[in-house]
Order: structure tokens, then sequence, then C-alpha cells
């Protein structure tokens, strides 16, 4: 494989992990803030992001073979690390499950509707979907080939029939003072630092092509999300019934209401569909994670019992959680990246480097360039939204 193929396979690789689920909450989530503050507030996430990604990148030029975030944990911050590294990759993890699932299963209501309860869709679309997790990666790997195409046809097609309905007049209103409310679904909208370990592996450990591919790969997202966030608040306003504000109250994706502003269905479908390819691609990528990182962490094999009780372990939490609070995917998927996002992916990284490089002296191939003081203010961001995201939570 040549270099250009191998950069862009790894680029492709990163892109994908991180377009998912979140991309339905962003236009949602950053309405309060408007079209500008957002755009800025997703440029500011993507620097970020793509820091820790090459801090994660340092730290495993310090491990020997693909270690995991836990192993990376342990190896620079100690047992402390390690079972911090558990529980918020627990926490965050099971926060994308849920949202996923109640995602997914509002959307199989819609589909179903007068046919199926409104709330039997998420147990409907489980009992669909998770023979699939249980039978592996090997099945899911080609099933998601499928998914990711029909995800890439599903949004040209919504981007070239939806962008002659955008009305520039609903891209004017800006409200700076509430830009940040939409940075922790940002955080999970950006995430991809987990696969950074395989990444290195595949680019046969390339750092210059890692790089490369890590801030290429991160950069699609963006593109990508400025588009989506252009054609959904262009078409739905920010205000009034049935717009942006409405559907955060409600907790629903921002596919939902442009059934009310589209003269025509075939669009309001299209995006029904992209919304679904986009939350089942992000469900897999976080059942399987949960099933490997389960069975790695409780030293369990893969036998056809194991893997069931596994799978009642992934799935019966959520379906609870579900049924007793149908329209919780907005925030589920703030506080998996409010605090999950933000500590595992932002804080963490900072900690193993910083501990690392300047407690036990490691040393690597690659150094992310700043020394302390970009480390410094890459913490000093983390503890911000962090602030921020508490205090809209639970003191405001």
């Amino acid at each position: 494989m040549n270099n250009t193929a191998s950069l862009l396979k790894g680029a492709l690789l990163v892109a994908g992990t991180s377009i998912g689920g979140g991309m339905l909450a962003l236009p949602v989530a950053t309405s309060l803030g408007g079209f500008v503050p957002s755009l800025l507030t997703y440029f500011f996430c993507w620097v970020f992001m793509a820091s820790t990604g090459l801090l994660f990148l340092e730290v495993s030029t310090w491990m020997k073979g693909e270690a995991n975030i836990v192993t990376m944990a342990y190896t620079t911050l100690g047992s402390l690390g390690k079972w911090a590294a558990w529980i918020i990759y627990l926490f965050l993890f099971y926060c994308l499950n849920l949202a996923y699932i109640v995602g997914c299963g509002n959307l199989v209501s819609q589909f179903l509707v007068n046919i199926v309860p409104a709330h039997y869709g998420s147990l409907l679309f489980v009992l669909l979907f998770s023979p699939f997790v249980y039978a592996g990666a090997q099945v899911i790997s080609h099933l998601n080939v499928m998914l990711m195409g029909g995800l890439a046809v599903f949004y040209a097609a919504f981007v070239i029939l939806g962008a002659p309905h955008v009305n520039s007049q609903h891209l004017l209103y800006q409200n700076w003072s509430l830009a940040m409310v939409g940075l922790p679904i940002a955080f999970t909208a950006f995430a991809y630092q987990g696969i950074i370990p395989t990444l290195v592996h595949y680019m046969r450990s390339d750092l210059r092509l890692t790089r490369l591919a890590i801030l290429i790969g991160s950069f699609i997202p963006l593109v990508t999300y400025m588009i989506w966030q252009w054609l959904i608040q262009g078409i739905v306003p920010t205000f009034g019934a049935g717009g942006l504000i409405e559907t955060l109250q409600k907790g629903e994706n921002a596919v939902v209401p442009l059934k009310h502003f589209l003269g025509t269905p075939v669009i309001y479908i299209i995006g029904q569909f992209f919304a679904f390819f986009a939350l089942v691609t992000s469900f897999f990528g976080v059942t399987l994670g949960l099933l490997d990182f389960l069975a790695d962490g409780l030293q369990l094999k893969k036998s056809s019992a194991n893997k069931f009780f596994i799978c009642l372990a992934i799935f019966v939490p959520p379906l609870l959680i579900s049924y007793s609070h149908p329209h919780i995917f907005l925030e589920a998927l703030d506080y998996a990246g409010g605090y999950g996002c933000a500590l595992l992916l932002g804080l963490l990284p900072v900690l193993m480097v910083w501990t690392g490089r300047y407690v036990h002296g490691f040393k690597g191939e690659y150094t992310f360039p700043g020394g302390r003081i970009s480390l410094i203010f890459l913490s000093l961001f983390v503890i911000f939204e962090l602030a921020c995201e508490s205090y809209i939570k639970f003191i405001k």
C-alpha cells in the first residue's frame, strides 16, 4: 500500500469514527447560540480534539503493541488512573449507548407509527439489532460497509435536495452568551481517540502519516458538521412552533422538525433514513466497544454464555431507562460529552503526557509541541467546559 492510499484510509478511519449519531444533536444543541457562534464552537472543538488525539499518539509511542486507554492510564498514572479510566469509560459508553438506543427507538416508532406503540420502539430496535452485536465484529464489519455507504448516499441526497430550501434570514440570529451550550455534544461528535493505537498499528508506526491522518481525519467532520449546521438552521427557524428551541426542549434530533418546514415530504424521509444510518453505525461501534471492554476488564472468555450475559449487561439498563425516559436522547449525549468525553478524551491525555514526560521521563518518537504551556492551555479548556456544564446542569 503506498503512502497516499494509507493516509486516505487512515484519515477516513478517524472521520468515520467521529461522524455518527452525535451529528443529529448538534444543530439542536447549538441553536441557543445561533449559526455563526456554533461554527466557532465547532472550530475550537476541532482544534482541541485534534490536539488530544495527538497527545494519545505521543502516549502510544511509549507503549508496546496496541495498548488501550486503560493500559495507557495505568502505565502513566498508576492504579488510580486505571480505575478512573475504567469508571469514566463505562460512564461515557453507557451514556452513548442509551442515547443511540433511544434515538433509534424513536425512529422505529416513527417508521411503524400506528403499528408499534411509541414506548416499544427501543425494545423492538434492540431485539432486531442486538443479535449482530452478539455475533461479533466480523459480522458487523461487513454490515457496517453497507451502513456507511447508505449514510454517505443519504447525506449527499439531503444536501443536494435541501440546499434550495435554506432561508439565509434564519442564519442571522446570534447569542454569544449561549454559544458554549452546545460544546459538550460537540465533544461527543468529534470523538475518535480510542482508535489511536489501532491507527498507529494500521499505519505501520509511520508517525508522520499518522499525524496527518489524525489532522485530516478530524477535519473532515468539521466540514461535514458545518454544512449540516447550515442546512438545518437554514431550513428550520430557531424560534416558534416546531422550531429548534422547541425541538431542544423536547429532546429530539435535528431531523424531526424538518417535517414542519418542508413542502415536499421526500426530503424529510431522506433525512429520517440518514438519521437511522448515522445512529445505527454509532450504536454498533459503541456496543462492540463495550462488549470488548467488559470482556477484557472482567477477564471473561468470549464464550456463547459469557457473551449472552455481557449483552444483557449492555442492553438491559439502557432499555429500562429508555422506557421511562423516551426523550432523553439529547440529555444522554450532553452528559456523555460534557463529562465523559471531557474527562476521558480531554483531561486524561493531558495528565498522562504531563506525568509521562515530566515525572517518569518517558520519551518516544513523537512529542506534541508546546511543552508545558500547551498542556496547561488544554487542561484549562477542559476545566472551563466542565465548569460551564456543571453551572448549566446543577446551578442555574
